[in-house]
Parts: structure tokens; sequence; C-alpha cells
């Protein structure tokens, strides 16, 4: 009986693993890094088995990654613009488009009989996780090359962000008060999980909500608020 059992679980970890490597294109080293860094808190409540003690570390691992491929790329820019491009990079929208891209929602164990979390941004919660996972896993410098060839390289097309106005929010107001709306940004949700306070702000346009942005402060959760207020209104 012992030996089916090892024999169950050695395969299971097999197929858990070849899953990881074709979303994620590396060979897993340390399984259970993986395994927390791809569980929700939904199915996982305990917090060294499910992944937000690894997003708050890849936050940091790949705001600095990018922050050096910026540093590197624009070795004339300022500070500004620097600090307004990894903005771009790394927002909340952007991050979990990229993760659905790399199919990070196929692998990723949450509760999906909840609609809301189908609905929000917890795949590019998972894709931070992901990162610190790697860098546990792996070390800094084959973190770096990771994310380069599997995040910013195929995801993260500087040149069209450079041209993207991040202001979104005032390019929304400016829209509504030049044709006569009533628009408001208003804080539907304030709560804590983990170490991190998220926020959700909705844009309500004529007294209705017209899009919701979450995010890890109230001006990232306005701002994407807005962007997904200006994709459903075509501007």
């Amino acid at each position: 009986m012992q030996l089916l059992k090892k024999i169950f679980k050695s395969k299971k970890t097999s197929t858990f693993n070849q899953q990881v490597e074709n979303v994620l294109g590396l060979v897993p080293g340390n399984t259970m890094l993986y395994n927390a860094a791809l569980s929700h808190r939904s199915v996982q409540e305990s917090a060294d088995q499910n992944n937000e003690r690894l997003e708050y570390l890849g936050d940091a691992i790949l705001s600095a990654i990018v922050a050096d491929y910026l540093f590197k790329r624009y070795p004339y820019k300022g500070e500004g613009f620097l600090t307004e491009m990894r903005s771009k990079m790394v927002n909340r929208q952007q991050l979990n488009d990229i993760a659905i891209k790399m199919g990070l929602n196929k692998i990723t164990l949450y509760n999906k009989f909840d609609n809301s979390l189908r609905n929000s941004q917890i795949f590019g919660n998972t894709l931070e996780a992901v990162v610190g996972a790697v860098y546990l896993d792996k070390g800094y410098k084959k973190t770096l090359q990771w994310v380069l060839k599997q995040i910013v390289i195929p995801h993260m097309f500087v040149d069209d962000l450079e041209g993207i106005d991040i202001n979104l929010k005032n390019k929304l107001i400016g829209w509504a008060s030049k044709n006569g709306h009533k628009l408001t940004f208003e804080l539907a949700e304030e709560k804590i999980e983990g170490n991190r306070r998220h926020f959700t702000i909705n844009t309500v346009l004529n007294d209705e909500i017209l899009s919701v942005g979450k995010g890890f402060t109230k001006k990232d959760a306005s701002q994407i608020a807005a962007q997904l207020a200006l994709e459903k209104l075509g501007i």
C-alpha cells in the first residue's frame, strides 16, 4: 500500500511539473514552491501553502528587474520617465492580461465557483507569486533571464507603452466633462489579505457603475478602473 501511494504521488508530482514547464518554460526544482505560488487563498488558507507571501516577494523582484531593464534601455531618460514606464509595465491589469496569455489561469488553483474571483485579477497576483517562486528556486540571475524571456520581451511592448498616457483617470474625467456626463470614482471596498491592503474602486458614470478596478493602492485601482471604462466606451 505504501509503495502504491509513493508511485501515485510521484506520478502526480511529475504531471504537475510538466504542466508548470509547459506554461512557464522552465523545469521546476522545488515543486512545493510552485504548488504554493499557484494556490490561491480560496483553496489554501495556510500562509505557507497559498501564494500571498510569494506574491509579496515576487512583486518586489519583478519591479526590480523591470527597473533594471528600463535603466539600461533608456540611458539618457530621467527618473520621472523611468518611473512612469515601470508603472505602465507592472500595473495590475497589465500583469493579469499577461498571466492569462501565458496560460497561468489554466493551472492556478482557486475556488472556481466564486464568480468574483473568476473576474478578478488573481492571475496577475499569481504571476507575481510565480516570479517569487522562481527567484527562491533558481536565484536572481536565472530569474532575471526568465522574466525577460517569458514576460518582458514577448508581452510588454515597451515601444507601444511609451505612447500611452498613464493618467487614464484624467483622460476619462476630461471626456466626461466635455460631453456633459456625471463621473465619479468611488471606493467600493478596502480589505487586508495576508499583509497587503487591497482597494476596489468603481467608476460611476451618470449614477451607474461602468467599471471596477482593483489594486494595492487607491491610485492603481482608480487607474485600472479608468482604463477599463475607456475600453468600454471605445475612447
